[in-house]
């Protein structure tokens, strides 16, 4: 084996060594209701994969569902809910502060297979219907300035009597759209999915765990060269000059025998 080949294996062991020690085996983090930062206008989602013996599914969704309706963890609705033998899922939007306990009750004697957590930024929305809301409410005004006026015949009476009535749908409708926004913003959504764990285990990793496992590795391999990029850059270029260096002691060694052997046969 050439010293350039034994310099790139040297140097490949390094990478090779360097990610391994870097590498560790993390599980799904505890989950915790999130609130957004002040002023932040933040929508937050949890979905959870919960593996559990398959008789203990309908009875701890039963729980979870107790739990949330009773509000035992805090404010809390169910939105949905689906069972099957062998699966089930429940969604629920409670406060912050009980997304933790409740995720517990949901994984207790059981596993926590899979999380993810994500946010809909609606401050443009929040934003829009404010502005919507501002505007109506200038209108508002005008027309009640307008119905005051003594000069109105029947006609125009009706027409703003139907403009009104207008106004205070669109009023209300805009208002309800705020409640709505500020209730996700205050409150987080959360869907446990709850799965037989031997069909768990028989299935293996779902989609969900597939592309975390994807984009770890894809992590991963980027750390990796990016930590081993300084080891080629001074690998390289050494393995060359020992390369030149080591041909040219070489061919002045051949050289040297050469001109003895030309001198023995001219002896």
């Amino acid at each position: 084996m050439s010293t350039a080949k034994r310099w790139i294996l040297v140097a490949t062991l390094v990478l090779v060594v360097a990610g391994c020690s870097k590498k560790q085996e993390v599980g799904p983090l505890p989950v915790a209701g999130e609130t957004g930062k002040a002023g932040a206008k933040l929508a937050y989602e949890h979905h959870l994969r919960i593996e559990l013996q398959r008789e203990q599914i309908a009875p701890r969704m039963a729980a979870v569902r107790e739990a949330c309706e009773s509000a035992r963890f805090g404010a809390c609705n169910v939105l949905r809910l689906d069972q099957s033998e062998e699966s089930g899922s429940l969604t629920v939007r409670i406060v912050p502060s009980g997304v933790e306990p409740i995720s517990a009750l949901a994984s207790q004697s059981g596993k926590l297979a899979w999380r993810q957590t994500q946010a809909e930024d609606l401050a443009d929305a929040v934003n829009d219907n404010q502005q919507q809301l501002k505007e109506l409410e200038i209108y508002s005004t005008q027309i009640e300035q307008l119905a005051e006026r003594k000069d109105l015949s029947a006609s125009d009476l009706i027409a703003l009597s139907h403009e009104r009535a207008q106004i205070q749908i669109e009023r209300e409708n805009l208002q309800n759209t705020a409640a709505q926004q500020q209730r996700r913003i205050d409150t987080n959504l959360l869907q446990m999915d709850f799965t037989d764990e031997a069909h768990g285990r028989h299935l293996g990793i779902t989609f969900g765990e597939w592309t975390d496992q994807l984009y770890d590795g894809i992590r991963d391999t980027l750390s990796m060269l990016a930590y081993g990029i300084p080891f080629l850059s001074l690998a390289f270029p050494l393995a060359l000059c020992w390369r030149w260096l080591w041909r040219r002691v070489t061919r002045k060694s051949r050289e040297r025998r050469a001109r003895l052997e030309n001198k023995d046969e001219s002896t």
